[in-house]
């Protein structure tokens, strides 16, 4: 990753709810034969003893699940808002325009969980996903019996004990003050992302 000091964030507070924000993560690694295979899932976080720990659900016998099987180390990315930013806006505009973004990086190695683990993972997840709303229909303990043993034949729980947590959070701290407030007024005339990023830059430099 574009690992530069400068855009790297130590608060892990800050990482574990940017993660808790943007759940649905690429799940990447290599097959037996060192080919590349990624998924996308929703992951939910928590803390163990001291560690972080990821869980989620992959479909069964696609070529994501087999591989994991024959090489457990995986990455994790989890990607937020991003953005455009010209040089334009910048005090000294006789530079290379840039991109803001924020993203973090998780990496550990996968482990399979038998049934009653799939069923705890589905069971805290779904909970989890629709804001700890113990009457929803849709949380695991209130989906009629047939449809869970269906569903759960199809699928395979996991958890990964997260060994390293990297991010890039480019939020232009590398430019002077006056720069920086041209790319946030900027940024608040943009779209969706844009403003997200703006909004993130005045926590930090206002």
């Amino acid at each position: 990753m574009y690992n530069l000091p400068w855009f790297r964030e130590r608060d892990e507070q800050a990482i574990i709810a940017f993660i808790e924000r943007y759940p649905f993560a690429f799940l990447s690694g290599c097959d037996a034969n060192a080919k590349p295979v990624a998924t996308q899932a929703p992951l939910f976080i928590e803390s163990r003893e001291g560690r972080w720990v990821l869980s989620g659900h992959i479909m069964k016998e696609t070529d994501h699940h087999k591989a994991f099987l024959h090489n457990d180390n995986v990455l994790v990315v989890f990607n937020g808002p991003h953005t455009y930013v010209s040089a334009t806006w910048y005090s000294d505009p006789r530079v290379a325009s840039t991109w803001n973004y924020m993203s973090v990086h998780a990496r550990g190695n996968i482990r399979f969980l038998d049934r009653e683990g799939l069923e705890a993972t589905l069971r805290k997840s779904t909970l989890h996903f629709e804001n700890d709303d113990e009457q929803s229909p849709t949380v695991f303990d209130n989906l009629p019996s047939a449809f869970r043993q269906k569903v759960m034949h199809a699928i395979v729980g996991f958890e990964i004990e997260v060994s390293a947590l990297d991010t890039v959070f480019k939020l232009s701290q590398d430019k002077d003050a006056e720069s920086i407030r041209g790319v946030i007024n900027q940024l608040k005339r943009g779209d969706e992302d844009a403003r997200r990023i703006a909004a993130e830059m005045e926590k930090r430099f206002t």
